[in-house]
């Protein structure tokens, strides 16, 4: 049975490493699996997901769902998840429950300020199963927060969606997110 799978962790998390190794996996059992990402999303280029740990697949855009043979694949993954609107999500959903592919979303839970965006908000209520990707804070605890770094300060301000990586953003845990503590020895 197909099911529409939301695996969702801060920012740092390994979510895309783990998409792409997902991706390979069917193939290496020669299936096929289509990468997708939304089209806001250009850090990596056009049509590749990037991870920071280097692994890279090549992808279409969400956006180019109906256009695309999605009956000839094994399995849908989509990259950046959380970017997707309530109508590509419901998308998804259908792609599962009529054509029996299973669907894996990575992507953020919340942004900058705690708020759930748009994909994930949906993702969360349509999924059949959800799972954490877990990674730490700077003190060793839990990572569920993603905090938005600018001028080495945490900021709480400005628009939800802003693309960046290691220079803009950082996993922490609630405790020093609430603080905007980047570090043990850096008062907020």
């Amino acid at each position: 049975m197909a099911k529409l799978y939301f695996r969702y962790g801060a920012m740092g998390s390994s979510k895309t490493a783990n998409a792409v190794m997902v991706r390979y996996n069917y193939q290496e059992r020669g299936q096929k699996a289509l990468m997708l990402k939304p089209r806001l999303d250009t850090r990596d280029g056009e049509r590749i997901v990037g991870s920071r740990c280097g692994l890279h697949a090549p992808c279409a855009y969400v956006e180019e769902i109906d256009q695309l043979p999605v009956k000839e694949y094994d399995c849908l993954i989509v990259d950046e998840a959380q970017f997707l609107k309530k109508d590509q999500v419901l998308r998804l959903v259908e792609i599962v429950d009529e054509m029996h592919i299973p669907v894996i979303c990575y992507g953020l839970r919340s942004d900058f300020q705690g708020n759930l965006f748009e994909g994930s908000q949906w993702l969360l209520a349509w999924a059949d199963t959800i799972e954490e990707i877990k990674t730490v804070c700077w003190c060793g605890r839990k990572a569920t927060c993603n905090a938005r770094v600018l001028n080495g300060k945490v900021t709480k301000t400005g628009e939800q969606i802003q693309l960046g990586g290691n220079e803009s953003y950082v996993a922490l845990c609630r405790r020093h997110w609430e603080k905007g503590q980047l570090a043990p020895d850096q008062e907020a």
